[in-house]
């Protein structure tokens, strides 16, 4: 129950930090945050999020994530529903609390976004179905890439938060103007619930993809980053005779 309630925190904070920034803070008049801001702060979430509860539940704060681990042997299969559980309730709390805060203001309206992700006419940039789709599989799937390799027994210690907290970043930079950044199915969720109409009928993208993008990640680095084919690599290596350099 640590564990859970961990993620129930972790998500929360991620949701209420994140998709506030974008609602509360992003445009403010001459002094707003903008995408730059937005980025930063997802990322900072993360950040924060790793060091306060990555010793008890691993800091997941996102299905897809817990998925990933899972598919790349890193985390159980009988905890994964629970875990997403907690993480979908945390975010759809932060969303609530965040819709308290932002009705407090005259003249809010919901039904501009309030964050939520989208595609075609709901896509900040206009961007079609088949970008948002490709977009969040390939975005999710190197998340996944930084978060296992971060986290690898091989990597320098201590640095996967920030790592991961910067690749979040990265990832906000290059994709909000497509699908406002989802790659993770609880933040989708926990905003899209207050918008409901157009929000939820495009969910299941933000479901899908970064679904999809993390099984694809995890794959990968199986492939890549285990130890066996590592030791294959280096095999090769020690067998190649490096021919002479002549003038």
């Amino acid at each position: 129950m640590n564990k859970y309630g961990a993620e129930f925190f972790g998500t929360f904070w991620l949701v209420l930090g994140g998709c506030g920034s974008a609602v509360l803070a992003a445009a403010f008049p001459n002094v707003g945050i903008g995408l730059l801001g937005v980025s930063l702060a997802f990322g900072l979430t993360v950040v924060t999020m790793a060091y306060a509860i990555g010793h008890i539940s691993g800091c997941h704060l996102n299905p897809a994530v817990s998925v990933g681990l899972w598919a790349g042997g890193r985390f159980p299969a009988n905890q994964l529903l629970p875990y997403i559980v907690a993480q979908v309730v945390g975010a759809i709390v932060a969303g609530g609390v965040l819709y308290l805060i932002a009705s407090g203001k005259a003249g809010f309206d919901v039904s501009a976004g309030f964050a939520s992700n989208g595609y075609g006419a709901h896509s900040p940039g206009g961007y079609s179905l088949l970008a948002a789709l490709i977009t969040e599989v390939v975005m999710t799937m190197m998340f996944l890439l930084i978060i296992l390799g971060a986290t690898d027994q091989r990597a320098p210690q201590g640095f996967a938060p920030l790592a991961i907290g910067l690749g979040l970043t990265l990832i906000h930079l290059i994709s909000i103007p497509v699908s406002n950044t989802s790659v993770n199915p609880a933040r989708s969720t926990g905003v899209a619930l207050f918008v409901g109409d157009w929000a939820v009928a495009q969910l299941w993208l933000f479901w899908l993809a970064p679904i999809a993008g993390a099984l694809l990640g995890a794959a990968i680095y199986r492939l890549i980053g285990s130890t066996e084919s590592i030791e294959q690599l280096s095999a090769v290596d020690a067998t190649t005779v490096t021919p002479p350099v002549t003038a």
